[in-house]
């Protein structure tokens, strides 16, 4: 019998690579079986999603830019050579400050050509004049004929208009030589200066834009594009929130203030440019940033609500026989205290997660009951449509 004992004991020594390999067969055995009967749930036990009590925000998404409620493009009627600038980048200026001035020796060279040509003109009209005042007399007298006396009775009259015309083109000259000075049109901030001293400006075809003054940035606005399928929740007066780069950890806020109708197609995708009033006292909004706004469009507060996973449930047999025949889409299965109750409910808010549940039969620390361990899934394959995570509204 020992020597049995001793034999079998040895047979392990002398096989250790078959020793190993039923070694590993066990452990493996062991984890697949044994690991999972502990870590899994019995077949039966029932699968829920809990309910919660809270705040639900329904919101819309976009991007924007954020930009001065009226900026003022200040340009030259004029051309010539920049003289003097007054006014730099992130100048605050007042309405008639001067901004810049254009060398004016061509300009007011004009001015005086225009004087001696009105001069000249009045001197031609005063002689025409009594021209035509003797001619008329010797007509009333029979000494001249008719037509004598309208023919200086016409070149009065063609001297008259030109001194009009003489007159008005003094007036230009002058009204030119004042474009030389250019003044700011309105109270802002200068934020973009385009020339320099030196620089030539021509103003033959197409005004140059000379400064960009934004007339008050402590009021801004954002101009963001929403698309056609969420434009209908919004409203004027809603309130938004936003968060910038510059600003990571802070959120600021504004108000709905213009929702355009003119379309645009960016992608195949018709989108609306909806403006947002935004408080900028404290001057931190700069010109230009990007603006990613949430736009709240409707809002539930302190009321229960569960993911929109809970509500997927086709059938209450397999739950509650009794409930069989009971419609899933207005009543729940909840599990309180080990016990499965039924309710009725209503659908409330839904956001791109999270349902409201209408129901004064809930309970704090109830569960919805959507399954049940090991059971097969219920759902038949359907085309849904949804919106994207974070766009607010049903899906």
């Amino acid at each position: 019998m020992l020597s049995k004992i001793k034999q079998i004991l040895s047979w392990p020594l002398r096989h250790k690579w078959w020793s190993l390999i039923i070694i590993a067969v066990v452990v493996i055995l062991f984890l697949i079986f044994g690991g999972t009967s502990k870590k899994s749930g019995a077949k039966g036990d029932f699968v829920t999603v809990d309910i919660k009590r809270g705040d639900l925000e329904q919101v819309v998404s976009a991007t924007g830019e954020i930009m001065p409620v009226n900026t003022v493009s200040v340009g030259s009627q004029v051309s010539g050579t920049i003289e003097e600038i007054y006014a730099d980048y992130n100048s605050q200026v007042e309405q008639g400050q001067i901004l810049l001035k254009i060398e004016p020796s061509v300009l007011k060279s004009s001015v005086t050509e225009a004087g001696a040509a009105l001069d000249s003109a009045k001197s031609q009209r005063n002689l025409a004049k009594s021209d035509y005042i003797r001619d008329k007399s010797l007509y009333a007298d029979g000494f001249i004929a008719r037509a004598e006396m309208e023919k200086s009775q016409s070149q009065y009259e063609q001297a008259e208009a030109a001194v009009i015309r003489a007159q008005s083109q003094y007036d230009k000259a002058v009204t030119n030589l004042g474009y030389a000075t250019i003044t700011s049109p309105v109270n802002g901030t200068v934020i973009s200066r385009k020339v320099d001293k030196g620089q030539t400006v021509a103003a033959s075809f197409q005004t140059p834009d000379l400064f960009e003054i934004a007339e008050d940035l402590t009021k801004m606005q954002i101009e963001t594009a929403v698309s056609e399928a969420d434009i209908g929740m919004i409203q004027t007066g809603q309130r938004v929130t936003f968060t910038v780069d510059a600003y990571p950890g802070d959120t600021f806020s504004g108000v709905v203030r213009q929702i355009r109708l003119s379309p645009t197609t960016t992608s195949n995708v018709v989108v609306y440019t909806v403006v947002i009033n935004v408080d900028n006292a404290d001057l931190r909004l700069m010109p230009g940033m990007t603006a990613f706004v949430t736009i709240i469009v409707n809002r539930a507060e302190d009321v229960w609500y569960a993911q929109n996973s809970a509500f997927l449930l086709r059938s209450f047999e397999n739950i509650d026989a009794n409930a069989a025949n009971i419609s899933t889409s207005d009543h729940l299965a909840i599990l309180r205290d080990k016990r499965v109750i039924i309710i009725p409910y209503k659908k409330g808010l839904t956001t791109a997660t999270e349902t409201e549940i209408v129901s004064d039969k809930i309970e704090s620390g109830d569960k919805i009951i959507v399954g049940r361990v090991g059971q097969a899934s219920s759902l038949k394959k359907s085309t849904t449509r949804g919106r994207p995570m974070g766009a607010g509204g049903p899906m």
